[in-house]
């Protein structure tokens, strides 16, 4: 009943950037957090970027002064601006909401995952 989907995702070279979007839809009643978490191939999946309901962020330090994150919360849409991407960037990226549907408790919901790609 609640679908996240992601875009925005593609090959771009070192130093360029990319804006990922994830819109939520379905019968959704209340939204606290969303972010993002990647995952390389051969590696676990990590934390990228979070945002809380009340605008507060919190970044990985790998990504931190490059990668800025932002919602709208009339759209039920979370963005991720990446700028000076580097190669370690590349990797499936991954949105998630923590949303209360009618009469249901609190639960984290993902996104499909997009791929981005840095290289020359």
């Amino acid at each position: 009943q609640v679908q996240l989907v992601e875009s925005g995702g593609g090959l771009v070279q070192p130093g360029g950037s990319l804006r990922l979007s994830c819109a939520a839809s379905g019968s959704i009643f209340r939204i606290n957090a969303l972010g993002w978490y990647r995952q390389a191939p051969g590696k676990q999946r990590e934390s990228v970027a979070v945002i809380t309901s009340g605008g507060s962020t919190n970044y990985a330090d790998s990504v931190k002064g490059r990668f800025t994150i932002s919602r709208d919360n009339a759209k039920n849409t979370v963005y991720l601006q990446m700028n000076s991407l580097k190669p370690e960037d590349t990797a499936v990226y991954y949105c998630f909401a923590d949303l209360r549907q009618v009469g249901s408790s609190w639960y984290r919901h993902w996104g499909q995952g997009t791929q981005v790609t840095v290289s020359s």
